[in-house]
């Protein structure tokens, strides 16, 4: 009978020690698996994310924006798409104050990228079309003189443009005109007006003695014009230059001192055409326009993020 209760004895405290060996291959399981969803969630963590974590589903949104920023925002929307692939961006690109007169007439647009200040303060301030609290300040530039490779030319920046046989000069509406028309009165080259955006194209010929201008429609075609050899000399951004340097050369960096800033401001535009869910899209779209990963991208364009909000 002792031998009996013995062996029961002995099988008991078998079944209680496999037990707890099961206990700790659970718990040691659990730890793995505990483990490997953190290194999942670090790693999630680290790929680039939209400014909402949402997923939205399919939409589709329009970006009127200024044509100094075409090649940078093609890329910033290729980066957005990385983690909002159901977001159709179609951007739409030109001069500032032509984008802004289209808004204006009714054009179906959800968010305005523009190249100065003057237009978004317009658009929010005379039309009443910008979305309260979506303003911001993304990026500035700085106006250059450049000049085509080998084109031997005798200008070396502003202040000798009177020496050049024909220039590509955007006309005042376009900011990079106004800045240049801004910068040729700062430095007393032409006479100072309440608005310079309205000196005439013949107005700055006359006091370049009468040099032969190219009015141009947007930087992009001042840029094509003289990267061509159509005009000797022209002026755009700093960031119009990225992808030319072999076909361009840069005279003169023109100072902020001349020109004033060249701040780029970014805004959610009222779109009645629009539901919730473009809205929404729009307004994700302009918060990831801030974001550190479309900096690095604008940085990369020769454009500078260092602005106040």
């Amino acid at each position: 009978m002792k031998k009996k209760v013995v062996s029961l004895m002995l099988v008991g405290a078998m079944v209680l020690s496999m037990a707890a060996c099961g206990n700790q291959n659970t718990d040691q399981g659990a730890a793995n698996d505990t483990s490997a969803k953190a290194e999942q969630s670090d790693s999630s963590e680290a790929a680039p994310e939209s400014a909402d974590s949402e997923q939205f589903e399919s939409t589709q949104i329009t970006v009127f924006a200024a044509a100094s920023l075409e090649n940078a925002l093609n890329e910033v929307i290729e980066k957005y798409n990385e983690t909002q692939p159901n977001v159709t961006i179609v951007p739409s690109y030109d001069s500032s104050g032509t984008l802004l007169a289209q808004i204006e007439e009714g054009a179906a647009c959800d968010v305005f990228f523009s190249a100065a200040q003057k237009q978004m303060d317009t658009l929010q301030n005379d039309d009443q079309l910008v979305v309260d609290g979506t303003r911001h300040n993304v990026v500035n530039n700085q106006v250059v003189v450049i000049t085509y490779k080998g084109s031997g030319t005798a200008v070396t920046g502003l202040e000798n443009l009177k020496d050049a046989k024909s220039i590509a000069l955007a006309d005042g509406s376009v900011p990079v005109g106004k800045y240049t028309r801004q910068a040729m009165v700062n430095a007393g080259m032409l006479d100072a007006v309440e608005d310079v955006s309205t000196i005439p194209t013949d107005v700055v010929s006359q006091a370049l003695g009468g040099v032969e201008i190219n009015e141009c429609g947007n930087v992009s075609v001042v840029k094509t014009q003289v990267a061509e050899g159509s005009n000797e000399v022209g002026t755009v951004y700093y960031s119009d230059t990225y992808g030319l340097e072999d076909k361009l050369d840069i005279l003169q960096v023109i100072s902020y001192d001349l020109t004033g800033n060249v701040i780029y401001p970014i805004a959610q535009v009222k779109n009645d055409e629009a539901d919730e869910l473009e809205q929404k899209a729009a307004l994700d779209f302009v918060n990831f326009v801030k974001s550190d990963a479309a900096k690095a991208i604008f940085d990369s364009y020769y454009f500078d993020t260092n602005v106040e909000d």
